[in-house]
């Protein structure tokens, strides 16, 4: 007979087993959790068609004003602008002599003194993040950032890519990183912009067997590197500032058109696949046709949009009339203007970036500054009329509806293009994401009244009617009246809220 006596071993593993499916039996089956948070993300492939799929992130579209700075070792001449590295050493010497002629007298011969020798004057000892981050969110910006490279091939962070950088020479200080820091502190989201390409092409500094650019030790400041070396260390550079600073938005300067494609499918795969990893939206701004319809915004150098545009768009404009960083002399132009330009070019779908010319020692003079609160007096008094909304069925009436802006002047001397002189004629609308309001932005105060002619009662642009006006950052009350000729609003016993422009609010019914 078999002895059926259960060892102790096997009688602890029974009860331990019985216990442990009981216990199981009892308990609601555990479902792994899954972080919606990333689902809308996209896995881009290193090709235009999955590239062009990027959706343009909503803050972006929201935030319609930022500003970035122009600060690098060419604001130690201040002089001419900031292509000066450029002009001294090119062979147009009928174009570019006087840029010959004032390096000549201060600085000496060019055997002795090249560009490279600017970087030790560079100092940027008065440099302050946190001052420049609250300059720019008084006057209202949403995103902000600097210059992360410019053509002259000298980055503003601490690069390992890059021996000549600014933690290295010069300030010998993060002054990307400093920043980047103090502008999220402010909960402003991130610009970096990139204007290497043209240094990478070769094409910026003229290459001189007798001076520094003709001296392979310098090779890699002057652009004139093996074209495949430079192209990676175009890449390298973008992915080192990608992945320590994270960005919301790259901005690329013209010429990045002569950059291969291999190189820029890369580029725009590595950043836009960031998303994922970051849980955040990120864009990418292009100049011209640099890049394919749908991979990047396009951006218009101080210039315009005749009228809306389907598309989302960004204008980089500067504080002054030709040159974007500080030089002896800037002539700055007035800030009415720059209100004027924020409301047309947010009437037409665009965003406004704007230029600060911060000095060598790293200060932002104070009648940039001036300008700079200007717009945020505005915006404080206005923003809801321009943040977080979008055009209406026609950006505007009155007689200066097609303004393309300036332009780039000529020499430092003179304007292109003089400015528009808008009035109280010209009116500007934007509405609300829900489409309840429509804003009417006056780019002067309307004196005894202001007739809006596109909302009258049989107006082919509303259908709806309307509830109420008011005029935004006051108490006063507004009359109006609504007939077939149009909206009409008594403004004789209305004081106008600050000054430049001045914007009403329509509440639809």
């Amino acid at each position: 007979m078999k002895n059926t006596k259960m060892k102790p071993y096997f009688k602890i593993m029974s009860i331990f087993l019985l216990l442990f499916t009981s216990y199981n039996y009892g308990q609601k089956k555990e479902t792994k959790k899954i972080n919606t948070s990333k689902l809308h993300f996209k896995n881009f492939e290193s090709n235009w068609q999955s590239l062009s799929t990027q959706n343009i992130p909503e803050w972006y579209k929201d935030a319609k004003f930022g500003i970035y700075a122009h600060l690098g070792p060419y604001t130690v001449p201040a002089y001419e602008n900031e292509w000066y590295p450029r002009k001294m050493y090119s062979y147009a010497k009928d174009k570019y002599q006087r840029v010959k002629d004032h390096h000549w007298k201060k600085y000496g011969s060019m055997k002795n003194f090249g560009y490279k020798d600017f970087i030790p004057l560079f100092t940027c000892k008065n440099f302050n993040a946190d001052e420049w981050a609250d300059i720019y969110q008084r006057a209202g910006a949403k995103f902000a950032g600097p210059v992360a490279e410019h053509h002259d091939g000298f980055s503003m962070w601490d690069s390992k890519i890059n021996r000549w950088n600014a933690k290295e020479m010069g300030p010998k200080r993060d002054i990307v990183g400093e920043l980047v820091i103090a502008i999220r502190k402010r909960n402003m989201k991130v610009i970096t912009s990139f204007h290497h390409s043209y240094n990478a092409s070769g094409l910026y500094f003229t290459k001189q067997d007798s001076l520094d650019t003709g001296n392979p030790e310098y090779a890699d400041l002057y652009g004139q590197l093996n074209p495949q070396l430079s192209y990676k260390i175009w890449f390298e550079k973008i992915k080192e500032v990608v992945n320590n600073y994270k960005p919301d938005q790259i901005w690329f300067d013209f010429e990045l058109k002569d950059i291969p494609d291999a190189y820029k499918l890369k580029m725009a795969s590595y950043y836009y696949n960031k998303e994922k990893e970051w849980e955040k939206d990120v864009i990418i701004t292009r100049k011209n046709n640099d890049l394919p319809e749908g991979v990047a915004v396009l951006d218009v150098e101080r210039g315009k949009q005749e009228k809306t545009t389907p598309k989302l768009w960004q204008t980089d404009d500067a504080l002054s009339t030709y040159s974007w960083s500080w030089v002896e002399g800037i002539k700055l132009k007035p800030e009415h203007e720059f209100i004027h330009e924020l409301i047309d070019i947010v009437s037409k779908n665009g965003i406004l970036l704007l230029n600060a010319s911060p000095k060598s020692d790293g200060t932002i003079p104070d009648d940039q500054k001036k300008i700079f609160y200007a717009i945020g007096d505005f915006l404080k008094a206005n923003g809801e009329g321009i943040y977080a909304t979008r055009p209406w069925v026609i950006h505007g009436e009155g007689p200066n509806l097609y303004d393309q802006g300036r332009g780039l002047a000529e020499d430092m001397g003179n304007t292109s293009k003089e400015a528009k002189i808008f009035t109280s004629k010209d009116l500007r609308f934007t509405q609300s994401k829900d489409g309840k309001t429509l804003y009417v932005h006056a780019l002067g105060w309307p004196k005894g009244k202001l007739i809006i002619k596109s909302m009258g009662t049989e107006s082919k642009y509303l259908n709806k009617d309307i509830k109420a006006v008011r005029l935004l950052a006051s108490n006063q009350k507004i009359l109006w009246n609504q007939s077939k000729s149009g909206l009409e609003i008594n403004t004789k016993n209305t004081k106008p809220t600050g000054k430049h422009a001045f914007t009403w609010a329509v509440t639809l019914k």
